[in-house]
């Protein structure tokens, strides 16, 4: 038996592979001597990890580069073929299912709207069970190369065992009236994929880390602005959870105590004053039986027009806004903010001078200096994204590990 907290050989060959991997999925196509000067592996190493991810069909050579003097070097990268992805959203107003191949690229989506049955569970359960079987229907994509289904879901996600694969997940959120729902026995009932489930926000933030507004920043908070709002806090480069998975509930920190009262059922929350939901109900002139977003896009139609009600309650959430930012700011000193989710992205170009300049009067000003605010870059579906991520992540980082119907190199997709 191995002396606790002592590397054996298979951890030491499973950390190798798992940097190596990252380093050409993220940074790739690299030939060997690069992999081995970014990564401070021996080249011996190098080259046996790298032909065992050859094996594999875990990498593949995509071309060569001119050397000095020597042989031109053979470039390697993670062949975005080898295998697909599935990311959800379940959202305030819709579920969204989408089906990626390794490198993101977006193969197939399936949105339903919420019925009248809202977020019933068995109801939500079923949405993510019939976009599943439409995506890998439309895209003609067989089901045994899926790495897994990551969902993003409001509320606090507990993740249980994770030698369970996914069984274990409870989900808590009180603005949709999920009280301990085990979503993730729920789901196994209708698919033996592996499952990863996660927050929408934490979702959202590492696809913006990975690849939007976050990319090379060690320190950021990534905001989400929708129905509701949420944030994903990265402190040195990790999503901070928390001790029980709930940090990032940023929207409901209260900027009014004894005011408006919020879907969670307390009052004052930053949630009940700029969240799009409580936006156009405070608004209250959105065409009858319009869609949220419809009427948050009434409400911003109505501001650039100069009506004077939507402009004073743009301003008025902006500052809200600007004055919670700058709470972030004081609390975690990240070097930068990113306002993401579709409410954010509908509002933003309007709504970021106000929200910097608001969070500049707040905050302190040595850390607001050293702070940048933007929005985010991968669009209103980047939850679905992130979804997707987790169960990349776990590629990644356990050094390309696949289920069993994957694993054998006769899988590969042509």
């Amino acid at each position: 038996m191995a002396e606790r907290g002592k590397q054996t050989v298979r951890d030491l060959r499973r950390n190798s592979r798992s940097t190596l991997l990252q380093r050409l999925y993220f940074e790739g196509p690299l030939s060997r001597q690069e992999l081995g000067r970014i990564t401070g592996l021996s080249a011996g190493s190098v080259s046996n990890v790298v032909g065992e991810l050859l094996a594999d069909g875990l990498v593949e050579e995509c071309g060569s580069v001119e050397s000095d003097g020597g042989r031109p070097r053979i470039l390697l990268r993670v062949p975005p073929g080898r295998a697909h992805l599935v990311g959800v959203d379940v959202g305030e107003t819709q579920v969204r299912v989408a089906l990626f191949d390794l490198g993101l690229t977006e193969l197939a989506a399936s949105d339903h709207p919420l019925s009248d049955s809202g977020h019933d569970v068995d109801h939500v359960v079923e949405l993510i069970r019939t976009g599943l079987t439409d995506v890998l229907a439309a895209s003609g994509t067989d089901p045994a190369t899926v790495l897994g289904v990551g969902v993003g879901v409001p509320g606090i996600v507990e993740q249980g065992d994770p030698a369970e694969h996914g069984l274990g997940i409870v989900v808590h959120s009180q603005t949709v009236d999920w009280d301990a729902v085990p979503l993730g026995r729920l789901l196994r009932a209708g698919t033996d994929l592996p499952l990863y489930v996660d927050n929408g926000a934490k979702t959202l933030g590492q696809a913006e880390m990975w690849f939007g507004a976050g990319r090379g920043a060690r320190h950021a908070v990534v905001a989400l602005f929708g129905s509701g709002v949420g944030a994903c806090v990265i402190a040195d480069g990790a999503r901070f959870r928390g001790a029980t998975s709930s940090a990032g509930e940023w929207g409901h920190t209260k900027v009014h105590v004894g005011g408006r009262l919020c879907r969670c059922g307390s009052r004052g929350c930053l949630e009940a004053y700029v969240g799009a939901e409580a936006l156009v109900e405070r608004w209250g002139r959105a065409p009858e039986g319009s869609s949220e977003k419809a009427g948050l896009a009434a409400l911003l139609a109505a501001a650039e027009a100069g009506e004077s009600d939507a402009v004073e309650l743009l301003t008025e959430a902006a500052e809200y806004f600007g004055a919670a930012i700058a709470d972030l700011i004081n609390l975690f000193n990240p070097e930068r903010i990113v306002i993401g989710g579709w409410a954010g992205l509908m509002l933003g170009p309007r709504l970021l001078p106000d929200i910097r300049s608001a969070a500049t009067s707040y905050a302190l000003r040595f850390p607001r200096a050293q702070t940048s605010i933007e929005l985010g870059r991968l669009g209103p579906d980047a939850v679905t994204v992130g979804a997707a991520t987790l169960p990349l992540w776990h590629f990644l980082e356990s050094g390309g590990d696949l289920p069993q119907r994957l694993a054998a190199p006769t899988a590969l997709l042509r």
